[in-house]
């Protein structure tokens, strides 16, 4: 019968069995508990990550916190110097990236190329006009190269490459895109923009993941763009705002739809940018997560299971004899109640400590650099304590069967340790 006296009883047996047991094994099951929480928390938080990861890459390297794109029925964003005009004289903004961004073709080997019915060394690629003092500022640009030197301002006839358009770089052939051979800083390729060829120079060639959104881009300095686009208005196709700490995406989204942007642009968050399928993907390594931490719960309840049977078992002429005194059989259950919650609490207190003093910060600051983006942890508070409950409820579900399973044992075969 579970009442306050039972409950104050229980409480102070298990506080006596508690001071009385063995600090190792006490500190073993302890850091069983530590370890699961960490399992539950950690493995989701970081395969999670990954996909966080790629999220980030794309926020950093092309959107933005807040992106304006042209109307699926226009090819460039109308009004953009107003557009633009109207972005410097805001306070959120911190970075204004405006691009031109077009399809086109380049070519490489052609000098070589004698006979007219060998296939060319050729590929369609996206060729993004950029302004390179300003790019650097907002994506970092230059520290991605991985050979060659950044594009200035002042380049007439000089691409950087992403990596997927270099054969020893690239993972091959793939529909639509065909790696150029023999590809270095410094040899001259074929650029095709709107039926205008021009002669350009590698001046360098990027360095990034597979995924990430300048593998597969051509960079060139925004006034040549526009000149092979033959565009003299200045209407651009993307504007990338990167803002300033503490201004919420949305509403800073939500302030310039109401502004008017809507009619003449597309107007979006970065989450709202990324392309089809991450979402996803994160939610099915959420459930690869939770499945593998399933795992690691099971095990602490066995290890719980096993260790209150045990102490149950050991103590059983101790429990005969506390019945015999009149202790309710609540109370001494209750009692190993306790301990499991004692053994979790620490525990999870543990866990939350490494992982908020710790891993989080820790990992955003040094990301996990794996060969699909850089990894960080995802453990967001409310997640984590719900696991924390999870794990709460499980010990003492485990702690509870074998000491209920001992305690409704026969007092008198109890004392005599009769089976």
């Amino acid at each position: 019968m579970l009442s306050l006296t039972n409950i104050r009883v229980g409480f102070y047996l298990a506080l006596r069995q508690l001071r009385g047991a063995n600090r190792w094994a006490t500190s073993l099951i302890i850091f069983v508990m530590l370890l699961t929480f960490l399992n539950l928390v950690v493995v989701t938080g970081l395969l999670v990550g990954i996909v966080a990861g790629i999220s980030n890459q794309f926020r950093v390297q092309e959107t933005g916190d807040v992106v304006i794109s042209s109307l699926d029925t226009k090819d460039y964003i109308e009004n953009s110097p107003q557009i633009l005009s109207f972005l410097k004289t805001l306070p959120q903004p911190k970075v204004t990236s405006a691009r031109y961004i077009v399809t086109g073709t380049i070519e490489a080997n052609y000098f070589e190329r004698t006979d007219l019915n060998e296939k060319p060394n050729k590929t369609g690629a996206t060729i993004v006009g950029i302004d390179p003092v300003t790019e650097n500022t907002f994506s970092g640009l230059p520290r991605y190269l991985g050979e060659g030197t950044y594009l200035s301002s002042s380049d007439y006839d000089s691409v950087l490459l992403g990596p997927q358009f270099v054969e020893r770089y690239s993972f091959g052939e793939q529909p639509g895109l065909t790696p150029l051979r023999n590809v270095y800083p410094g040899t001259k390729i074929r650029l095709t923009i709107n039926g205008h060829t021009r002669e350009v120079i590698v001046k360098g060639i990027l360095d990034v993941p597979a995924n990430s959104p300048l593998a597969a881009h051509v960079f060139m300095p925004a006034n040549e763009v526009r000149q092979l686009m033959g565009r003299t208005d200045y209407a651009v196709n993307e504007i990338a705002i990167l803002l300033n700490p503490g201004v919420d995406p949305a509403e800073f989204r939500d302030f310039l739809k109401r502004s008017g942007l809507a009619e003449s642009a597309k107007v979006r968050t970065f989450e709202d940018a990324i392309p089809n399928g991450v979402a996803e993907v994160q939610n099915t390594f959420a459930m690869i997560g939770n499945a593998i931490g399933s795992i690691g719960l099971a095990v602490a309840a066995i290890t719980i299971f096993i260790v209150i049977f045990i102490n149950a078992i050991t103590r059983r002429k101790f429990i005969g004899i506390l019945k015999g005194i009149g202790i309710s059989g609540s109370a001494i259950e209750i009692s190993y109640i306790f301990q499991s919650l004692f053994y979790a609490a620490i525990g999870s207190a543990l866990g939350m400590g490494i992982l908020y003093g710790f891993l989080v910060p820790y990992v955003s600051a040094h990301p996990i650099v794996l060969p699909i983006s850089n990894a960080i942890i995802v453990a967001p508070v409310a997640g984590t304590v719900v696991r924390i409950l999870l794990l709460v409820l499980t010990t003492v579900v485990a702690g509870y069967l074998p000491s209920r399973m001992i305690v409704r044992r026969n007092t008198l075969d109890s004392i005599l340790g009769r089976n």
